[in-house]
C-alpha cells in the first residue's frame, strides 16, 4: 500500500486512504448498533387496590436484590382490587404481555395464573395449600411451573380463636366471615378448632364488599360475641371497613393481617404477608438467573405476628390479660 501511496497526489492518496477505512468500518460490526440486551419482565397480580404494602414489600426487596426499575428490570402490577373475578382476565393480560415472571397473591389468583399459562414461571406468595389444590406436586419439588411460599392460613384457626377467647373470656358464639370462593380448608379447620374449644360458630359468607355491612347486622341479632375473619382478597381490601363496624356493633375482631389493627381492628394473627412477598423477590431473582421454578422448593412461612390494639381494647370495654399481652409481637398504644 505504501508503494501505490507513493504514486498518488496527497489529495488521492487521503481520498484512497478514506475509502479503504470507510471499508473496514462498513464490513466490522459496530457495537452501536448491536441489538440491547433484553430487560427482563416480572408481572405482579396484586390482590388489593393500590397502595398495597405487600406490593411495596416486593418492589423494595427487588430493589435490595440489584434490580432497578427501567434500568435492568420492568416491575408490571395490575391490582386485583380484591374482586375475584377479575383475577383470570388480569393473569392472562400479563401472561401475554411478555411476563418473564408472574408473581401471585393467594389461591384464587394462582389458580388464575395457571389456568392463564403453563409455561410462564409463576411464584405464589400465599396459597394456604397448594399440594391440595394441585398446583405443585409436592412442596420439596414442586415440578411445572409454580413454586412459592404456602401461607398455612387454614392452621391459624384454632390460635386465632384461643386469642378471641383470651380477649373475651365465657364467649360461646363467634361470627365467621369468610369466602365461598376462598376459604374451604379454613372454614372446615375454623369448625374442628371451634369444636375443641366449646364454641358454636356462625359462618356468614363475604362474596364482594356490598356484603360485609349486613354480616355484622346478622352477626349482631345472632348476639356474636366476637368476630374471626378468614384471610381473603375481599375482606383484606376492607380491612378499614371491618374494623370499623367491628367497633361500632361492639364486637371484638380478628383477622390474619396486621393492617387490619393498624386501621382500627382489636386484634391479628397470621404470617408475617409482607415478608413472604420479600421471599417471592428471592425466587425471582433465582428463576431469571436460570433455575426452573419446579425445582425451587415452596417455602412456608416461620414469622407470625400477634399485632394488639390496646385503644380498641378500651373502646370495647376489654381489660386484656397480661398472658395475651405478653405474646404480642407489637402493641398498639
Amino acid at each position: 500500500m505504501n508503494r501505490i501511496r507513493a504514486l498518488l497526489s496527497p489529495v488521492a492518496a487521503f481520498r484512497f486512504a478514506a475509502a479503504l477505512l470507510a471499508m473496514a468500518l462498513a464490513g466490522a460490526p459496530c457495537a452501536a448498533a448491536q441489538p440491547a440486551a433484553r430487560v427482563p419482565r416480572v408481572a405482579l397480580l396484586a390482590e388489593r387496590s393500590p397502595p398495597d404494602r405487600m406490593a411495596a414489600a416486593f418492589v423494595d426487596a427487588l430493589r435490595a436484590l440489584g434490580y432497578v426499575e427501567g434500568r435492568n428490570v420492568v416491575v408490571d402490577i395490575r391490582y386485583g382490587g380484591g374482586d375475584l373475578d377479575r383475577y383470570p382476565a388480569l393473569a392472562t393480560e400479563l401472561a401475554r404481555a411478555g411476563a418473564d415472571v408472574i408473581v401471585v397473591g393467594g389461591s384464587v389468583a394462582a389458580a388464575a395464573a395457571r389456568a392463564a399459562s403453563s409455561t410462564v414461571p409463576i411464584v405464589f406468595t400465599s396459597v394456604s395449600d397448594p399440594v391440595a389444590m394441585g398446583l405443585v406436586a409436592s412442596l420439596a419439588r414442586p415440578g411445572g411451573n409454580l413454586t412459592g411460599i404456602s401461607n398455612i392460613v387454614a392452621d391459624l384457626a384454632g390460635k386465632q380463636l384461643e386469642l378471641l377467647h383470651l380477649a373475651r373470656p365465657g364467649m360461646t358464639r363467634v361470627a365467621v366471615l369468610h369466602n365461598p370462593r376462598n376459604s374451604t380448608p379454613a372454614l372446615d379447620a375454623t369448625r374442628k378448632a371451634a369444636l375443641a374449644l366449646s364454641l358454636t360458630i356462625l359462618p356468614l359468607p363475604i362474596r364482594n364488599a356490598g356484603d360485609i355491612a349486613p354480616a355484622f347486622v346478622r352477626a349482631a341479632n345472632a348476639r356474636a360475641d366476637a368476630v374471626l375473619a378468614l384471610s381473603d382478597p375481599v375482606l383484606g381490601n376492607a380491612t378499614a371497613e371491618m374494623a370499623a363496624r367491628a367497633i361500632a356493633h361492639r364486637m371484638p375482631a380478628i383477622y390474619a393481617r396486621s393492617e387490619f389493627v393498624d386501621q382500627g381492628g382489636l386484634m391479628a394473627y397470621g404470617p408475617d404477608f409482607a415478608e413472604s412477598y420479600r421471599r417471592a423477590a428471592t425466587y425471582v431473582d433465582r428463576i431469571l438467573k436460570g433455575t426452573p421454578p419446579g425445582e425451587l422448593a415452596v417455602e412456608q412461612p416461620t414469622t407470625f405476628e400477634l399485632v394488639v390494639n390496646l385503644r380498641t381494647a378500651r373502646e370495647l370495654g376489654l381489660k386484656l390479660p397480661p398472658a395475651l399481652l405478653q405474646r404480642a409481637t407489637r402493641v398498639i398504644e
